[in-house]
């Protein structure tokens, strides 16, 4: 069960970032409300990021979460290797995971950003969707 010092509110997750940084997490929220309307919101302050997907289970059905840094917000894709980024705009080296660096609000609502979403989104479904075939 979540307790209130793992689970809370984008606005709680907000409050507690550097001000500078408030808008670049909300346009990017804004953005993923935009290309995915009906997402599922779980906001863990104890590591400050807002993870987002197509159903609650973090890992399994969550395509991407907000992590605020120290002067800028990534937005990072659970599998992000699977991604088609003809612009170059994915960073990182994991296993699967890649995140996009965004410094502004207006980067957060660019088209090449809400593209990497959908395909995202896209790639979670289908996955869903396998899972509870299997």
């Amino acid at each position: 069960m979540p307790t209130p010092q793992t689970r809370c509110t984008f606005a709680e997750l907000l409050a507690d970032i550097e001000a500078p940084l408030r808008p670049v997490c909300a346009a990017l929220r804004e953005t993923i409300s935009e290309v995915h309307g009906a997402f599922v919101e779980l906001v863990w302050r104890r590591q400050c990021i807002a993870s987002y997907g197509v159903g609650p289970k973090k890992m399994s059905e969550h395509y991407a979460f907000i992590a605020p840094q120290h002067t800028h917000v990534d937005l990072v894709f659970y599998r992000g290797v699977f991604l088609n980024d003809a612009e170059g705009l994915l960073h990182g080296k994991g296993e699967r995971q890649r995140h996009v660096r965004v410094d502004d609000a207006a980067s957060a609502r660019s088209a090449q950003l809400k593209h990497l979403i959908r395909q995202a989104i896209s790639e979670r479904l289908a996955g869903s969707t396998a899972t509870r075939r299997a």
